[in-house]
């Protein structure tokens, strides 16, 4: 995640620099990391590249993986001074162990997804994520990479399928209401464009406070286009396989259904046993891979938070990779 820059102003290179790539976190992610010569990492979000900049300076390399194209070559012609220390490679981190330029680099020394989206992804109106500005109904990470856009799924899935969305994604207590009138409204005229839907999400619900009311429904939608869970699940089984023993694994969460995903597995692969009332006794995990560094999870200071609103959700959780068990009779 990154500092806030509205995309309706002309930007100089220093602040566009800025809006795209101060890293949440930073100085914690590094103590977490331990980065320096010699060790390789795989930052399987790069963004702008502010936490790959930062591993590097501290003198390691990176190999980093973005679905975002427009993200992918800004961040790679930003960190070219590295040189050959830096590679961008296109594609989902959830195929990390099918992409060329991943592959070949693995053994990793540690590896960092900070999830959710970018700044910039946000405040260019173009992109279609926030309700906070006018543009088309997208919210797709991949826009060249084909797949539905948001407007599909609001346009043509089943009532029954929305509210399931809504409320499995967003949390969203009025996903009924909210299905309910968009699927009447849209025989009226389709969504296309996202102030579109917000206005008929405040018109329905209301304004309290300072929280939007489409917030929710927006974050649903966001979710479920880019199969961010699905991808997540599969990241975090794939990943562990890519370090080598004492690497470090350390996933940044910004809402509670990511965090309780990575909470869960990292803690049933930090127990080394497992019970039952039925067993007579504990049982080895065969889950057992890690060494949990975080216990609770790291979040932003009061300094932080002051200088970068968005930091303000973020969650920072971490393990270290334990020694390969060699089975009895493998």
């Amino acid at each position: 995640m990154t500092t806030m820059a509205s995309a309706n102003h002309i930007l100089s290179p220093s602040v566009e620099a800025e809006a795209w790539h101060v890293p949440v976190l930073r100085d914690e992610v590094l103590s977490l990391l331990l980065p320096g010569a010699g060790r390789i990492y795989l930052d399987g979000t790069l963004g702008g590249g502010g936490h790959s900049e930062s591993l590097l300076q501290a003198g390691a390399s990176v190999v980093a993986i973005d679905r975002d194209r427009e993200s992918l070559n800004f961040a790679a012609e930003r960190l070219s001074r590295f040189g050959g220390k830096f590679r961008a490679v296109p594609g989902n981190f959830a195929e990390a162990d099918r992409l060329t330029g991943v592959v070949e680099a693995a053994p990793f020394d540690g590896a960092l997804l900070d999830l959710g989206v970018s700044s910039h992804q946000l405040d260019t109106a173009e992109r279609g994520f926030s309700f906070r500005m006018d543009g088309p109904l997208d919210m797709r990470m991949d826009p060249d990479g084909g797949g539905d856009s948001a407007a599909d799924l609001v346009n043509h899935a089943e009532e029954a399928e929305l509210v399931r969305v809504f409320r499995a994604y967003g949390e969203e207590p009025q996903a009924r209401r909210v299905a309910r009138a968009i699927v009447a409204e849209r025989e009226r005229v389709p969504f296309t464009r996202t102030a579109q839907l917000a206005a008929l999400i405040e018109k329905l619900l209301g304004r309290r406070g300072r929280v939007h009311p489409a917030t929710r429904v927006f974050q649903a939608l966001r979710i479920a286009v880019n199969d961010e869970l699905g991808a997540l699940r599969r990241a975090l089984t794939i990943i562990p396989g890519l370090l080598r023993e004492g690497a470090r694994f350390a996933v940044i969460t910004f809402h509670s259904l990511e965090d309780r995903l990575v909470k869960k597995f990292f803690r049933e692969g930090s127990e080394q046993w497992i019970d039952r009332p039925e067993w007579p006794e504990p049982r080895l995990n065969p889950l057992w891979q890690f060494r949990d560094l975080t216990r609770k999870p790291l979040e932003a200071s009061a300094a932080e938070v002051a200088s970068n609103l968005r930091a303000r959700s973020a969650r920072l959780r971490a393990v270290e990779i334990l020694p390969r068990r060699v089975e009895v009779g493998a």
